[in-house]
Protein backbone atom coordinates (compact mmCIF):
# COMPACT_ATOMS: atom_id res chain seq x y z
CA UNK A 1 0.00 0.00 0.00
CA UNK A 2 1.40 3.39 -1.05
CA UNK A 3 1.61 5.86 1.81
CA UNK A 4 0.50 9.43 1.36
CA UNK A 5 0.21 12.72 3.16
CA UNK A 6 1.81 13.25 6.54
CA UNK A 7 3.09 9.65 6.55
CA UNK A 8 5.39 10.54 3.64
CA UNK A 9 6.84 13.51 5.52
CA UNK A 10 7.39 11.40 8.62
CA UNK A 11 9.21 8.64 6.73
CA UNK A 12 12.91 9.53 6.91
CA UNK A 13 13.68 7.50 3.78
CA UNK A 14 10.98 9.13 1.65
CA UNK A 15 10.90 12.67 2.96
CA UNK A 16 12.33 15.46 0.86
CA UNK A 17 10.59 18.11 2.94
CA UNK A 18 10.31 21.34 0.97
CA UNK A 19 12.01 19.82 -2.10
CA UNK A 20 8.90 17.92 -3.26
CA UNK A 21 7.82 19.17 -6.68
CA UNK A 22 4.28 20.37 -7.47
CA UNK A 23 3.56 17.09 -9.20
CA UNK A 24 4.84 15.06 -6.24
CA UNK A 25 2.82 17.14 -3.81
CA UNK A 26 -0.33 16.46 -5.83
CA UNK A 27 0.36 12.75 -6.26
CA UNK A 28 1.40 12.12 -2.65
CA UNK A 29 -1.31 14.13 -0.96
CA UNK A 30 1.07 16.78 0.31
CA UNK A 31 -0.73 19.90 -0.86
CA UNK A 32 -1.29 22.20 2.06
CA UNK A 33 1.14 20.27 4.25
CA UNK A 34 4.24 22.19 3.14
CA UNK A 35 5.13 25.85 2.58
CA UNK A 36 4.53 26.74 -1.10
CA UNK A 37 8.15 27.36 -2.13
CA UNK A 38 9.98 24.42 -3.67
CA UNK A 39 13.52 24.37 -2.30
CA UNK A 40 16.29 22.26 -3.87
CA UNK A 41 18.43 19.88 -1.85
CA UNK A 42 21.40 22.22 -2.33
CA UNK A 43 19.52 25.13 -0.80
CA UNK A 44 18.28 22.88 1.99
CA UNK A 45 21.92 22.01 2.66
CA UNK A 46 22.75 25.71 2.94
CA UNK A 47 19.97 26.15 5.48
CA UNK A 48 21.18 23.17 7.52
CA UNK A 49 24.76 24.42 7.60
CA UNK A 50 23.67 27.96 8.47
CA UNK A 51 21.65 26.69 11.42
CA UNK A 52 24.32 24.21 12.46
CA UNK A 53 26.97 26.90 12.70
CA UNK A 54 24.87 28.88 15.16
CA UNK A 55 25.03 26.08 17.73
CA UNK A 56 27.18 26.90 20.71
CA UNK A 57 28.80 23.50 21.26
CA UNK A 58 29.72 20.38 19.35
CA UNK A 59 27.26 18.28 21.34
CA UNK A 60 24.47 20.64 20.25
CA UNK A 61 25.63 20.26 16.66
CA UNK A 62 25.60 16.47 17.04
CA UNK A 63 22.03 16.50 18.38
CA UNK A 64 20.95 18.83 15.57
CA UNK A 65 22.41 16.51 12.91
CA UNK A 66 21.00 13.42 14.61
CA UNK A 67 17.53 14.98 14.49
CA UNK A 68 18.00 15.71 10.78
CA UNK A 69 18.95 12.07 10.20
CA UNK A 70 15.74 11.00 11.94
CA UNK A 71 13.48 13.07 9.71
CA UNK A 72 15.29 13.28 6.34
CA UNK A 73 17.93 10.62 5.82
CA UNK A 74 18.96 11.63 2.32
CA UNK A 75 19.46 15.26 3.23
CA UNK A 76 21.52 14.20 6.26
CA UNK A 77 23.94 12.19 4.13
CA UNK A 78 23.99 14.81 1.41
CA UNK A 79 25.08 17.37 4.01
CA UNK A 80 27.67 15.05 5.60
CA UNK A 81 29.22 14.04 2.28
CA UNK A 82 29.53 17.63 1.06
CA UNK A 83 30.95 18.96 4.33
CA UNK A 84 32.88 15.96 5.61
CA UNK A 85 36.00 17.82 6.79
CA UNK A 86 33.90 20.15 8.92
CA UNK A 87 31.41 17.58 10.17
CA UNK A 88 33.56 14.50 10.76
CA UNK A 89 34.67 15.81 14.19
CA UNK A 90 30.98 16.29 15.02
CA UNK A 91 29.57 12.92 13.98
CA UNK A 92 32.63 11.01 15.17
CA UNK A 93 35.80 11.79 17.14
CA UNK A 94 36.15 13.77 19.24
CA UNK A 95 32.47 14.69 19.79
CA UNK A 96 31.26 11.10 19.80
CA UNK A 97 33.20 10.59 23.04
CA UNK A 98 31.10 13.21 24.79
CA UNK A 99 27.99 11.78 23.15
CA UNK A 100 28.75 8.36 24.60
CA UNK A 101 29.40 9.64 28.11
CA UNK A 102 26.07 11.48 28.02
CA UNK A 103 24.04 9.09 25.86
CA UNK A 104 21.55 8.13 28.55
CA UNK A 105 20.97 11.81 29.35
CA UNK A 106 20.48 13.01 25.75
CA UNK A 107 18.55 9.98 24.49
CA UNK A 108 15.93 10.77 21.87
CA UNK A 109 14.92 8.47 19.00
CA UNK A 110 16.95 5.29 19.03
CA UNK A 111 18.98 4.05 16.10
CA UNK A 112 20.53 0.90 17.55
CA UNK A 113 19.95 -2.70 18.59
CA UNK A 114 20.52 -3.97 22.12
CA UNK A 115 21.37 -7.42 23.48
CA UNK A 116 21.44 -8.14 27.24
CA UNK A 117 22.01 -11.25 29.39
CA UNK A 118 18.26 -11.45 29.82
CA UNK A 119 18.03 -12.29 26.11
CA UNK A 120 20.09 -15.48 26.39
CA UNK A 121 18.65 -18.22 24.22
CA UNK A 122 16.38 -15.83 22.31
CA UNK A 123 18.72 -13.58 20.30
CA UNK A 124 17.92 -15.21 16.95
CA UNK A 125 14.23 -14.63 17.55
CA UNK A 126 14.32 -10.93 18.26
CA UNK A 127 16.91 -10.12 15.59
CA UNK A 128 13.83 -10.43 13.40
CA UNK A 129 12.40 -7.37 15.10
CA UNK A 130 14.84 -5.19 13.19
CA UNK A 131 12.85 -3.68 10.29
CA UNK A 132 15.49 -4.19 7.58
CA UNK A 133 16.07 -7.65 6.16
CA UNK A 134 19.22 -7.16 4.05
CA UNK A 135 21.89 -6.23 6.59
CA UNK A 136 25.43 -6.12 5.21
CA UNK A 137 27.47 -4.30 7.89
CA UNK A 138 27.16 -4.58 11.66
CA UNK A 139 29.26 -2.52 14.05
CA UNK A 140 29.08 -4.08 17.50
CA UNK A 141 30.59 -2.96 20.81
CA UNK A 142 30.22 -4.15 24.37
CA UNK A 143 30.94 -0.63 25.63
CA UNK A 144 33.84 -1.84 27.77
CA UNK A 145 36.56 0.49 26.37
CA UNK A 146 35.06 3.40 24.51
CA UNK A 147 37.87 5.43 22.94
CA UNK A 148 40.08 6.35 25.91
CA UNK A 149 37.08 6.88 28.18
CA UNK A 150 36.80 3.39 29.68
CA UNK A 151 33.70 1.36 30.48
CA UNK A 152 30.61 3.26 29.32
CA UNK A 153 28.23 0.32 29.16
CA UNK A 154 25.17 0.75 26.95
CA UNK A 155 26.24 4.32 26.17
CA UNK A 156 28.82 2.83 23.81
CA UNK A 157 26.08 2.47 21.19
CA UNK A 158 27.07 5.97 20.06
CA UNK A 159 30.29 4.52 18.65
CA UNK A 160 28.40 1.95 16.56
CA UNK A 161 25.98 4.59 15.27
CA UNK A 162 28.81 6.97 14.36
CA UNK A 163 30.90 4.38 12.55
CA UNK A 164 27.96 3.27 10.43
CA UNK A 165 27.18 6.85 9.39
CA UNK A 166 30.72 6.89 8.02
CA UNK A 167 30.23 3.60 6.17
CA UNK A 168 27.43 5.34 4.28
CA UNK A 169 28.98 8.79 3.88
CA UNK A 170 32.49 7.50 3.18
CA UNK A 171 31.82 4.42 1.06
CA UNK A 172 28.23 4.59 -0.11
CA UNK A 173 26.90 1.58 1.76
CA UNK A 174 23.12 2.12 1.96
CA UNK A 175 22.00 3.07 5.49
CA UNK A 176 19.29 0.41 5.29
CA UNK A 177 22.06 -2.22 5.16
CA UNK A 178 23.77 -0.99 8.34
CA UNK A 179 23.04 -2.16 11.89
CA UNK A 180 24.55 -0.60 15.06
CA UNK A 181 24.62 -3.02 18.01
CA UNK A 182 25.65 -2.91 21.65
CA UNK A 183 26.12 -6.13 23.58
CA UNK A 184 24.99 -4.64 26.87
CA UNK A 185 26.39 -7.30 29.16
CA UNK A 186 26.57 -5.02 32.17
CA UNK A 187 29.01 -2.33 33.25
CA UNK A 188 31.57 -2.02 36.00
CA UNK A 189 31.09 1.75 35.97
CA UNK A 190 29.35 2.08 39.33
CA UNK A 191 28.25 5.73 38.91
CA UNK A 192 26.50 4.75 35.68
CA UNK A 193 24.74 1.81 37.32
CA UNK A 194 23.52 4.09 40.11
CA UNK A 195 22.39 6.85 37.72
CA UNK A 196 18.60 7.03 37.59
CA UNK A 197 18.77 7.97 33.90
CA UNK A 198 21.17 5.18 32.88
CA UNK A 199 19.50 3.19 30.11
CA UNK A 200 21.60 0.04 30.24
CA UNK A 201 21.61 -3.32 32.03
CA UNK A 202 22.38 -2.07 35.58
CA UNK A 203 24.53 -4.95 36.76
CA UNK A 204 28.27 -5.76 36.85
CA UNK A 205 29.71 -7.07 33.61
CA UNK A 206 29.44 -10.71 32.72
CA UNK A 207 32.75 -12.50 32.88
CA UNK A 208 34.25 -15.81 31.83
CA UNK A 209 32.13 -18.40 30.05
CA UNK A 210 28.91 -16.45 30.55
CA UNK A 211 30.35 -13.50 28.61
CA UNK A 212 31.68 -15.58 25.72
CA UNK A 213 28.45 -17.57 25.48
CA UNK A 214 26.45 -14.37 24.96
CA UNK A 215 28.84 -13.07 22.31
CA UNK A 216 28.81 -16.42 20.56
CA UNK A 217 25.03 -16.56 20.54
CA UNK A 218 24.92 -13.14 18.91
CA UNK A 219 27.59 -13.94 16.28
CA UNK A 220 25.94 -17.24 15.36
CA UNK A 221 22.49 -15.64 15.23
CA UNK A 222 23.82 -13.10 12.74
CA UNK A 223 25.10 -15.94 10.54
CA UNK A 224 21.57 -17.33 10.36
CA UNK A 225 19.64 -14.07 10.12
CA UNK A 226 21.98 -12.12 7.81
CA UNK A 227 24.56 -14.53 6.34
CA UNK A 228 26.08 -11.83 4.08
CA UNK A 229 26.77 -9.40 6.95
CA UNK A 230 30.23 -8.18 7.91
CA UNK A 231 30.73 -7.85 11.68
CA UNK A 232 33.03 -5.09 12.88
CA UNK A 233 34.09 -5.47 16.52
CA UNK A 234 34.60 -2.06 18.09
CA UNK A 235 35.97 -0.81 21.42
CA UNK A 236 36.26 -4.05 23.40
CA UNK A 237 38.87 -4.18 26.18
CA UNK A 238 42.15 -5.59 24.92
CA UNK A 239 41.92 -9.18 26.28
CA UNK A 240 38.40 -9.61 24.90
CA UNK A 241 39.28 -7.88 21.63
CA UNK A 242 42.07 -10.36 20.92
CA UNK A 243 40.15 -13.37 22.18
CA UNK A 244 37.12 -12.65 20.00
CA UNK A 245 39.21 -11.85 16.92
CA UNK A 246 41.16 -15.09 17.27
CA UNK A 247 37.97 -17.06 17.79
CA UNK A 248 36.06 -15.75 14.77
CA UNK A 249 38.51 -14.37 12.22
CA UNK A 250 38.79 -17.66 10.29
CA UNK A 251 35.16 -18.66 10.77
CA UNK A 252 32.97 -15.67 9.95
CA UNK A 253 33.26 -12.42 8.01
CA UNK A 254 34.57 -10.04 10.68
CA UNK A 255 37.40 -7.81 11.81
CA UNK A 256 38.37 -5.71 14.81
CA UNK A 257 38.74 -2.05 13.89
CA UNK A 258 40.81 -1.12 16.96
CA UNK A 259 43.38 -3.81 16.14
CA UNK A 260 43.28 -4.17 12.36
CA UNK A 261 41.73 -0.91 11.14
CA UNK A 262 44.01 1.20 13.33
CA UNK A 263 46.97 -0.87 12.17
CA UNK A 264 46.13 -0.27 8.54
CA UNK A 265 45.71 3.50 8.79
CA UNK A 266 48.84 3.79 10.95
CA UNK A 267 50.89 1.74 8.49
CA UNK A 268 49.73 4.03 5.69
CA UNK A 269 50.94 7.01 7.72
CA UNK A 270 54.29 5.34 8.41
CA UNK A 271 54.78 4.64 4.70
CA UNK A 272 53.94 8.26 3.87
CA UNK A 273 56.27 9.55 6.59
CA UNK A 274 59.19 7.74 5.00
CA UNK A 275 58.70 9.81 1.84
CA UNK A 276 58.88 12.99 3.92
CA UNK A 277 61.64 12.05 6.37
CA UNK A 278 63.92 10.41 3.84
CA UNK A 279 64.40 7.30 6.03
CA UNK A 280 63.54 4.14 4.06
CA UNK A 281 60.71 2.11 5.58
CA UNK A 282 62.87 -1.00 5.91
CA UNK A 283 65.44 1.00 7.94
CA UNK A 284 62.94 2.53 10.35
CA UNK A 285 63.06 1.91 14.10
CA UNK A 286 59.64 2.26 15.67
CA UNK A 287 58.71 2.62 19.32
CA UNK A 288 55.19 2.35 20.74
CA UNK A 289 53.92 3.92 23.93
CA UNK A 290 51.09 1.64 25.02
CA UNK A 291 50.84 -2.12 24.88
CA UNK A 292 47.14 -2.57 24.18
CA UNK A 293 45.29 -3.91 21.19
CA UNK A 294 45.88 -0.82 19.05
CA UNK A 295 49.66 -0.72 19.57
CA UNK A 296 50.31 -4.42 19.06
CA UNK A 297 47.86 -4.53 16.15
CA UNK A 298 49.86 -1.80 14.41
CA UNK A 299 53.12 -3.58 15.24
CA UNK A 300 51.88 -6.90 13.84
CA UNK A 301 50.91 -5.33 10.52
CA UNK A 302 54.19 -3.40 10.27
CA UNK A 303 56.07 -6.67 10.75
CA UNK A 304 54.15 -8.15 7.81
CA UNK A 305 54.92 -5.07 5.71
CA UNK A 306 58.62 -5.17 6.57
CA UNK A 307 58.79 -8.80 5.53
CA UNK A 308 57.46 -7.78 2.11
CA UNK A 309 60.41 -5.35 2.00
CA UNK A 310 62.78 -8.30 2.25
CA UNK A 311 63.42 -8.51 6.00
CA UNK A 312 63.08 -11.78 7.83
CA UNK A 313 60.46 -11.92 10.57
CA UNK A 314 63.21 -11.82 13.20
CA UNK A 315 64.83 -8.77 11.58
CA UNK A 316 61.47 -7.01 11.39
CA UNK A 317 60.63 -7.73 15.02
CA UNK A 318 63.94 -6.21 16.17
CA UNK A 319 62.90 -2.86 14.67
CA UNK A 320 59.80 -2.61 16.86
CA UNK A 321 59.83 -1.74 20.56
CA UNK A 322 56.99 -1.36 23.04
CA UNK A 323 56.89 0.71 26.22
CA UNK A 324 53.92 0.18 28.53
CA UNK A 325 53.07 1.47 32.01
CA UNK A 326 55.89 -0.65 33.46
CA UNK A 327 58.55 0.59 31.04
CA UNK A 328 60.27 -1.09 28.13
CA UNK A 329 58.83 -4.52 27.36
CA UNK A 330 61.70 -6.98 27.78
CA UNK A 331 62.19 -10.70 28.12
CA UNK A 332 63.04 -10.23 31.77
CA UNK A 333 59.42 -9.47 32.62
CA UNK A 334 57.81 -12.14 34.78
CA UNK A 335 54.29 -11.56 33.48
CA UNK A 336 53.41 -10.51 29.92
CA UNK A 337 50.15 -10.81 28.01
CA UNK A 338 50.37 -13.04 24.96
CA UNK A 339 50.04 -10.21 22.42
CA UNK A 340 53.13 -8.46 23.88
CA UNK A 341 55.39 -11.51 24.03
CA UNK A 342 56.69 -11.26 20.44
CA UNK A 343 57.95 -7.74 21.20
CA UNK A 344 59.78 -8.59 24.41
CA UNK A 345 63.43 -8.01 23.54
CA UNK A 346 66.56 -9.18 25.32
CA UNK A 347 67.37 -5.80 26.84
CA UNK A 348 67.80 -4.19 30.22
CA UNK A 349 64.67 -2.52 31.68
CA UNK A 350 64.33 1.18 30.83
CA UNK A 351 61.82 3.90 31.47
CA UNK A 352 60.17 5.64 28.52
CA UNK A 353 62.55 8.57 28.16
CA UNK A 354 65.67 6.45 28.61
CA UNK A 355 64.36 3.98 26.05
CA UNK A 356 64.08 6.79 23.46
CA UNK A 357 67.57 8.02 24.28
CA UNK A 358 69.17 4.60 24.02
CA UNK A 359 67.19 2.91 21.22
CA UNK A 360 66.84 6.07 19.11
CA UNK A 361 63.57 5.35 17.28
CA UNK A 362 62.85 7.62 14.33
CA UNK A 363 59.11 6.92 14.62
CA UNK A 364 57.20 7.21 17.91
CA UNK A 365 53.63 5.91 18.02
CA UNK A 366 51.38 6.74 20.97
CA UNK A 367 48.43 4.43 21.56
CA UNK A 368 48.39 4.72 25.32
CA UNK A 369 45.27 6.72 26.15
CA UNK A 370 47.56 8.80 28.39
CA UNK A 371 47.02 12.46 27.57
CA UNK A 372 50.23 14.49 27.60
CA UNK A 373 52.53 11.45 27.79
CA UNK A 374 54.73 12.91 25.04
CA UNK A 375 56.33 15.59 27.19
CA UNK A 376 58.72 18.26 26.04
CA UNK A 377 61.61 16.03 27.09
CA UNK A 378 60.25 13.18 24.95
CA UNK A 379 59.84 15.31 21.83
CA UNK A 380 63.22 16.96 22.32
CA UNK A 381 64.85 13.54 22.71
CA UNK A 382 63.27 12.39 19.44
CA UNK A 383 64.40 15.60 17.72
CA UNK A 384 67.95 15.30 19.03
CA UNK A 385 68.27 11.85 17.44
CA UNK A 386 66.71 12.60 14.04
CA UNK A 387 66.34 15.56 11.70
CA UNK A 388 62.67 14.71 10.95
CA UNK A 389 61.27 12.73 13.90
CA UNK A 390 57.87 11.17 13.26
CA UNK A 391 55.34 11.57 16.08
CA UNK A 392 52.01 9.68 16.08
CA UNK A 393 49.76 10.82 18.95
CA UNK A 394 46.88 8.49 18.16
CA UNK A 395 44.91 8.30 21.40
CA UNK A 396 41.31 9.55 21.35
CA UNK A 397 39.51 11.75 22.21
CA UNK A 398 41.55 14.96 21.95
CA UNK A 399 42.06 15.19 25.71
CA UNK A 400 43.84 11.83 25.60
CA UNK A 401 46.24 12.73 22.80
CA UNK A 402 49.85 12.12 23.87
CA UNK A 403 50.68 15.66 22.75
CA UNK A 404 49.17 18.41 20.64
CA UNK A 405 50.29 19.41 17.17
CA UNK A 406 51.58 22.74 18.45
CA UNK A 407 53.66 21.03 21.13
CA UNK A 408 55.17 18.59 18.65
CA UNK A 409 56.21 21.37 16.28
CA UNK A 410 57.42 23.87 18.90
CA UNK A 411 59.41 21.33 20.91
CA UNK A 412 61.13 19.98 17.78
CA UNK A 413 61.92 23.40 16.26
CA UNK A 414 59.32 22.75 13.57
CA UNK A 415 60.98 19.55 12.37
CA UNK A 416 58.51 16.94 13.64
CA UNK A 417 56.20 15.08 11.30
CA UNK A 418 53.02 14.87 13.33
CA UNK A 419 49.94 12.64 13.16
CA UNK A 420 47.06 12.51 15.64
CA UNK A 421 44.00 10.37 16.20
CA UNK A 422 41.69 13.35 16.76
CA UNK A 423 41.84 16.43 14.53
CA UNK A 424 44.06 19.41 15.27
CA UNK A 425 43.92 22.76 13.50
CA UNK A 426 46.66 24.04 11.23
CA UNK A 427 49.68 25.42 13.06
CA UNK A 428 51.69 28.47 12.05
CA UNK A 429 55.28 28.01 13.18
CA UNK A 430 57.84 30.71 12.41
CA UNK A 431 55.71 31.96 9.54
CA UNK A 432 55.13 28.53 8.00
CA UNK A 433 51.69 26.91 7.99
CA UNK A 434 51.85 23.21 8.86
CA UNK A 435 48.85 20.90 8.39
CA UNK A 436 48.85 18.07 10.95
CA UNK A 437 47.61 14.76 9.61
CA UNK A 438 44.83 12.79 11.27
CA UNK A 439 45.29 9.01 11.35
CA UNK A 440 41.57 8.36 11.32
CA UNK A 441 40.33 4.82 10.73
CA UNK A 442 37.64 6.28 8.48
CA UNK A 443 40.26 6.17 5.73
CA UNK A 444 40.21 2.37 5.95
CA UNK A 445 37.10 0.68 7.30
CA UNK A 446 34.44 2.06 4.90
CA UNK A 447 36.38 0.99 1.81
CA UNK A 448 37.32 -2.32 3.37
CA UNK A 449 33.68 -3.00 4.20
CA UNK A 450 32.56 -1.97 0.73
CA UNK A 451 35.04 -4.38 -0.84
CA UNK A 452 33.97 -7.23 1.44
CA UNK A 453 30.32 -6.65 0.58
CA UNK A 454 30.96 -6.30 -3.14
CA UNK A 455 32.55 -9.73 -3.46
CA UNK A 456 30.63 -11.37 -0.59
CA UNK A 457 33.86 -12.21 1.20
CA UNK A 458 34.08 -15.36 3.29
CA UNK A 459 36.68 -13.97 5.71
CA UNK A 460 39.11 -11.05 5.87
CA UNK A 461 42.75 -12.21 6.10
CA UNK A 462 45.49 -9.87 7.33
CA UNK A 463 46.64 -9.28 3.74
CA UNK A 464 43.61 -7.06 3.01
CA UNK A 465 44.72 -4.59 5.69
CA UNK A 466 48.16 -4.38 4.09
CA UNK A 467 46.53 -3.77 0.73
CA UNK A 468 44.28 -1.07 2.14
CA UNK A 469 47.24 0.68 3.79
CA UNK A 470 49.27 0.73 0.59
CA UNK A 471 46.35 2.02 -1.47
CA UNK A 472 45.78 4.80 1.07
CA UNK A 473 49.46 5.76 1.16
CA UNK A 474 49.48 5.99 -2.64
CA UNK A 475 46.74 8.64 -2.49
CA UNK A 476 48.94 11.10 -0.58
CA UNK A 477 50.06 13.77 -3.04
CA UNK A 478 53.37 15.62 -2.92
CA UNK A 479 51.52 18.82 -2.04
CA UNK A 480 50.04 17.05 0.99
CA UNK A 481 53.49 16.02 2.14
CA UNK A 482 54.87 19.51 1.58
CA UNK A 483 52.13 20.85 3.88
CA UNK A 484 53.27 18.39 6.54
CA UNK A 485 50.36 15.95 6.40
CA UNK A 486 50.63 12.20 5.79
CA UNK A 487 47.08 11.56 4.61
CA UNK A 488 45.00 12.78 1.66
CA UNK A 489 42.21 15.33 1.99
CA UNK A 490 39.06 13.98 3.59
CA UNK A 491 37.10 15.46 0.67
CA UNK A 492 38.32 12.56 -1.48
CA UNK A 493 37.18 9.88 0.98
CA UNK A 494 34.61 8.24 -1.30
CA UNK A 495 37.12 7.90 -4.12
CA UNK A 496 39.71 6.52 -1.68
CA UNK A 497 37.15 4.05 -0.35
CA UNK A 498 36.30 2.96 -3.89
CA UNK A 499 39.97 2.32 -4.68
CA UNK A 500 40.45 0.36 -1.45
CA UNK A 501 37.27 -1.63 -2.08
CA UNK A 502 38.38 -2.46 -5.61
CA UNK A 503 41.86 -3.62 -4.57
CA UNK A 504 40.55 -5.61 -1.60
CA UNK A 505 37.79 -7.35 -3.55
CA UNK A 506 40.14 -8.24 -6.42
CA UNK A 507 42.52 -9.83 -3.93
CA UNK A 508 39.69 -11.79 -2.29
CA UNK A 509 38.44 -13.04 -5.64
CA UNK A 510 41.97 -14.06 -6.65
CA UNK A 511 42.46 -15.83 -3.31
CA UNK A 512 39.22 -17.80 -3.63
CA UNK A 513 37.75 -16.02 -0.60
CA UNK A 514 34.74 -14.49 -2.35
CA UNK A 515 31.31 -16.00 -2.95
CA UNK A 516 29.87 -13.54 -5.49
CA UNK A 517 30.42 -13.85 -9.24
CA UNK A 518 33.26 -11.66 -10.42
CA UNK A 519 32.26 -8.86 -12.83
CA UNK A 520 34.41 -7.86 -15.78
CA UNK A 521 34.75 -4.30 -14.48
CA UNK A 522 35.21 -4.60 -10.72
CA UNK A 523 35.57 -0.90 -9.99
CA UNK A 524 32.63 0.04 -12.19
CA UNK A 525 30.48 -2.65 -10.61
CA UNK A 526 31.24 -1.45 -7.10
CA UNK A 527 30.76 2.21 -7.97
CA UNK A 528 27.35 1.53 -9.51
CA UNK A 529 26.09 0.15 -6.18
CA UNK A 530 27.27 3.04 -3.98
CA UNK A 531 24.48 4.90 -2.22
CA UNK A 532 23.65 8.34 -3.64
CA UNK A 533 21.55 10.47 -1.28
CA UNK A 534 20.54 12.98 -3.96
CA UNK A 535 16.81 13.49 -4.45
Amino acid sequence: MTIKGVAVLRDKKLSKSTAFSKEERQEMGLRGLLPPSIISQEVQESRVMENLRTKGSNIEKYIFLSALQDRNERLYYHVIMNNLEELLPIIYTPTVGEVCTRFSHIYRIDKGFYVTPEDKGEVIEFLGNWPEQDIRVIVVTDGSRILGLGDLGVNGIGISIGKLSLYTAGAGIPPSQCLPVVLDLGTNNVPFREDLLYLGYPHPRLEGDAYFEMVDEFVMAVQKQWPKALIQFEDFVTPMAYALLQKYRDKVLCFNDDIQGTASVALAGVLSSCRLSGTPFRDSVIMFLGGGSAATGIADLIVDALQLEGLTREEAMKRLWIVDKDGLVTKGRKILMAHKLPYAHDHAPLNFLDAITEIKPNILIGASGAGGAFTRQVIEAMASNHERPVIFALSNPTSNAECTATQAYEWSDGRAIFVSGSPFDKVVYQGKTIVPGQGNNVYIFPGLGLGAIACQAKILPDKVFLIAAKVLAEQVAEEDLEAGTLYPRMTSLREISLKIATAVSIYLWDAGLAKADRPDDVKGHIKSHMYDPSY
